[in-house]
């Protein structure tokens, strides 16, 4: 099964956060943010206009992007989580 995005939706996977701090401190669960550093695994075909024209995604599948926190609907699929998000919730690509 896949996940086909409309709009100017994305989808998204989140990279998983660290368990551990720099100096060694094993975090909880409870303790870790939520991921905000993610893999764009779907892109829709961008927005319509009013003039019926469409704008199309900025982003690729494969992007590595950073998200903002607590933005998006969260879904689970075949054992994997991703989010859907709107294309103005990405605040950035990561290049390397």
């Amino acid at each position: 099964m896949t996940i086909k995005p409309l709009a100017d939706r994305v989808v998204i996977q989140p990279v998983e956060a660290e368990e551990k701090t720099k100096s060694g401190i094993l975090l909880a669960a409870a303790a870790q943010e939520k991921p905000q550093f993610a893999i764009v695994v779907a892109v829709g075909p961008g927005k319509t206009n009013d003039d019926g024209t469409v704008t199309p995604v900025a982003l690729k599948i494969g992007d590595r992007v950073i998200a903002a926190k607590y933005s998006g609907t969260e879904v689970k699929l075949d054992g994997q989580e991703y989010t859907i998000i709107g294309e103005k919730d990405i605040l950035a690509v990561v290049e390397d």
